[in-house]
């Protein structure tokens, strides 16, 4: 069966805003190397807005560096699914939308032959985490305090106990949390 990973950047006091991060080299390079060891990367509607605004084009800006350029060409080959009742269509390559139930496509993919899987939304991990469906969390905490924004786990009602699998520290102070479900 192949594993559910979700990667997601986030400050000291558990809110996930894509802006107040620092998105150096080391941590695009960190994703990209993630993204070695996944086929397919499922999103919510927001985030795939957000992320097919940019990382399609972001090769040819003269303002990336060579770690965006390296994720940006993992990102813009992987196989994407979006998982929307409202978008009508996508315009990034690799990319189809799903309109059906998010669990059982899940489900579905986990048991086919391949890399991982990786979610990338927070609404995405919100419920796949209420389902059980998360196998391994990488949290990348920034040495930063918001007071604001989007919280990393909101409507979570149930426990998910976690063990500690490693950590990592980059140059910036950014600290690599990396989890698995207990009981595997």
């Amino acid at each position: 069966m192949r594993k559910l990973i979700f990667a997601i950047n986030v400050t000291i006091d558990g809110f996930a805003d894509h802006t107040a991060m620092i998105a150096d080299d080391e941590l695009h390079l960190f994703f990209a190397d993630l993204l070695e060891r996944t086929d397919t990367v499922l999103f919510g509607r927001k985030t795939y807005q957000l992320m097919e605004s940019y990382w399609p084009r972001a090769a040819d800006d003269p303002a990336s560096t060579e770690g965006m350029k390296k994720y940006a060409e993992k990102i813009n080959n992987i196989q994407k699914i979006v998982f929307s009742h409202t978008l009508d269509k996508t315009g990034w390559n690799n990319t189809r939308l799903y309109k059906g139930n998010m669990t059982e496509e899940v489900i579905r993919l986990k048991n086919l032959p391949g890399k991982s899987i990786s979610a990338g939304s927070l609404s995405l991990a919100a419920e796949l985490t209420k389902q059980r469906l998360i196998d391994e969390y990488w949290f990348l905490v920034h040495p930063i305090i918001l007071g604001k924004g989007l919280p990393l786990f909101r409507d979570i009602s149930t426990r998910a106990d976690l063990k500690l699998l490693d950590t990592r520290i980059f140059k910036s102070g950014v600290v690599v949390l990396h989890y698995k479900k207990q009981n595997q």
